[in-house]
């Protein structure tokens, strides 16, 4: 029986085989074109038979992100030519190129307010979203999450993501409807086990932040000697496309901050596979005093490298600090 992620690759191939055909008035029947099409009709027929996405060499499933990003491929990444292998690595180059362009400004000063984030992929492209959109009020919002996923395909999710909230955010929207509306748009246009857990935090001058959490790890508001987390107010955006948000109103005390991260440092393990988890960063956050974003994020960086005794990153990682100045 046909999987919903077939039927959504064979509605990919016909709609490409559809605007081949449009396309020869226009080509001339090219050599090109026909053998396009050629590729398509072979997909379609790989689809019949039940041998679509196995290697056409050892017979293994050919990776699912390579499949989304191309439904005509014929090999897995072991069995690549080498000139293959070369144009995939350029156009990974590219993409995390593109990727890179794509994170916001590196700190942000709004008012009482100071941001600063640290965001490091495990792979050459990273699934986690991370971003700060100003208002014209001097207000702005803060994001981040983790698409569901690794590689490519997850990295082609946080930006179809991070453009939706680009989007939306102008139009001036409570923060609840604003993530409802992102949510029901990434659901209709993703594949059925695509979602993405996230935070997204709006504030203002006054020292208030409205936050909601879908379904993501709690950021950490402390300061004081107080820690406090922000626990999830909704499932991920995503999941399902009829789902409502709720959002809870969080106080920021000058000196205080929250902080946001992926699982890439909660779930980070060491080399006996403890994980580093949420405790640990509690104690270390009830350490950190007075510390502007950029130092407090170093001292959790450091943290983490001391906890995994040189064990590599197995995960993308996202580290946020949002800091109300003690002078305001």
């Amino acid at each position: 029986m046909a999987t919903a992620a077939d039927l959504i690759l064979r509605q990919q191939l016909l709609d490409r085989r559809l605007r081949l055909e449009q396309a020869v008035p226009v080509t001339g029947q090219t050599l090109q074109v026909r053998n396009l099409i050629h590729e398509v009709d072979a997909a379609l027929a790989r689809m019949d038979t039940g041998t679509y996405g196995l290697c056409e060499v050892c017979h293994e499933p050919i990776e699912t992100e390579r499949l989304i990003a191309d439904p005509l491929a014929r090999f897995c990444l072991d069995h690549l030519t080498v000139n293959q292998q070369r144009a995939l690595e350029i156009d990974l180059e590219l993409a995390a190129s593109i990727q890179k362009g794509l994170l916001p400004e590196p700190h942000l000063h709004s008012g009482a307010w100071e941001v600063a984030y640290h965001y490091q992929p495990a792979g050459i492209v990273s699934g986690d979203y991370c971003d700060l959109v100003r208002e014209e009020s001097g207000g702005f919002h803060f994001i981040l999450g983790d698409v569901s996923g690794k590689g490519v395909a997850a990295a082609m999710l946080m930006v179809h993501l991070q453009a939706m909230f680009r989007t939306l955010i102008p139009m001036g929207l409570p923060l609840r409807e604003l993530v409802e509306r992102a949510s029901r748009i990434f659901c209709e246009s993703t594949l059925p086990t695509h979602f993405a857990t996230l935070v997204c935090g709006k504030a203002g001058s006054s020292g208030d932040i409205e936050v909601c959490n879908a379904g993501h790890p709690p950021p950490l508001l402390f300061g004081r000697g107080k820690v406090k987390p922000i626990d999830p107010t909704g499932l991920p955006v995503g999941a399902f496309c009829d789902v409502q948000f709720a959002t809870s109103q969080v106080h920021v005390e000058p000196g205080q901050t929250i902080l946001l991260y992926t699982d890439g440092l909660s779930e980070a393990r060491d080399n006996s596979g403890q994980m580093y988890g949420n405790e640990r960063l509690m104690t270390l956050a009830r350490e950190l005093r007075g510390s502007r974003p950029q130092e407090l994020i170093r001292a959790c960086l450091q943290d983490l490298d001391a906890f995994r005794k040189n064990v590599p990153a197995g995960d993308d990682l996202t580290i946020m600090a949002v800091s109300r100045s003690a002078a305001s």
